[in-house]
């Protein structure tokens, strides 16, 4: 039976036979795992059998696991990983004979890497999933990993403002551990603490001269000699370029909803509530939104998506194009750059 590891912890009252846990989100695997074992030690299962199919092992070393009374009498765990992902002609045959010999003592937890078609639709994966429970760990996306986020949350009894969880999600996107770790890190830094945005640029970036929300500022200010003079301090100093996108991208998509806005006839001063705009910078978006059209700001958060596209997809850290999407908060730039397009 598939279950999705977000809703293993229902599943666990009943220990199944059989747990298939496949998958590449590390995180998500040695939760999953974890779950499983804590469960079954609640059970009684407190004997760990660790095995791995890489040269010199036998399958009856398996079975024999499998058939054989624990030497402490007590239920035992055996742990097998697949490196491959698939046991193989004889290691399908092995399977089968311990279906055959159903054994309460004894819960068999099947890790591997992800798992296609060719694994899902074999025999002796079916035959095991009639008899257990698969976790497919694959790393959540988008609306997925945003539901994972405030699970984890949650689960530290962490407070965030909304664009703090924002900047986590921005930072930490594809990558669990990193997040979970971050979590840990906040929770014994920050226990009671309602953390912002600003705050966590000052836990996770490096201690850098100048920050991206002094940048940000200079940005919307149109200070373009001091806007490159800090791009230029924040790459030398080890900035992650993750959290100067998300800062960049975050004005830029604001700066849009302010200017269509404005369009449609609705006044700043009802906008700067509803946009949660302090009043020391108020003066930084209306001159920005006098200066700025909609056209540039549309063709500016463009340029910003592919950056963040082929920062996500390649690991493209590129800097050049971050400094050219600074200076096009500048509308004469526009004139001269606008046509220059990001490979």
């Amino acid at each position: 039976m598939r279950v999705y590891p977000d809703q293993l912890k229902t599943h666990l009252k009943n220990l199944a036979q059989v747990y298939l846990i496949f998958g590449d989100d590390p995180w998500l695997v040695d939760d999953s795992k974890r779950q499983i074992i804590k469960a079954a030690k609640k059970q009684g299962f407190d004997e760990r059998v660790q095995l791995t199919q890489e040269t010199g092992f036998s399958w009856n070393d398996l079975v024999q696991e499998w058939q054989s009374m624990s030497l402490f009498a007590s239920r035992r765990i055996i742990e097998l990983t697949l490196p491959q992902g698939k046991p193989g002609t004889e290691g399908a045959s092995a399977f089968q004979t311990l279906l055959q010999q159903p054994n309460p003592d004894i819960i068999l937890i099947i890790q591997g890497p992800k798992a296609g078609l060719e694994q899902t639709n074999s025999k002796w994966f079916k035959s095991l999933d009639s008899q257990g429970i698969y976790l497919p760990c694959a790393t959540p996306e988008g609306k997925q990993f945003e539901r994972w986020l405030d699970s984890r949350i949650q689960h530290y009894q962490l407070t965030l403002h909304h664009d703090a969880k924002a900047m986590l999600f921005n930072l930490f996107e594809g990558n669990l551990l990193a997040a979970e770790q971050s979590m840990q890190m906040l929770q014994l830094i920050s226990p009671t603490a309602n953390i912002s945005a600003e705050q966590l640029g000052q836990y996770f970036e490096d201690q850098s001269r100048f920050s991206v929300f002094q940048l940000t500022d200079a940005l919307l200010s149109n200070h373009q000699k001091q806007v490159q003079h800090m791009l230029a301090q924040l790459q030398g100093e080890g900035t992650a370029m993750p959290i100067l996108m998300w800062a960049i991208f975050k004005e830029i998509s604001l700066l849009l909803n302010l200017k269509l806005a404005q369009q449609q006839g609705e006044p700043l001063n009802k906008l700067w509530g509803q946009y949660r705009i302090w009043d020391k910078r108020k003066p930084l978006y209306q001159a920005a939104l006098t200066r700025l059209e909609l056209h540039h700001i549309e063709h500016m958060l463009a340029l910003a998506s592919t950056l963040e596209l082929n920062l996500k997809q390649r690991g493209a850290e590129d800097w050049i194009g971050m400094s050219h999407l600074c200076i096009l908060f500048d509308p004469r730039a526009h004139n001269r750059l606008a046509h220059i397009e990001l490979s």
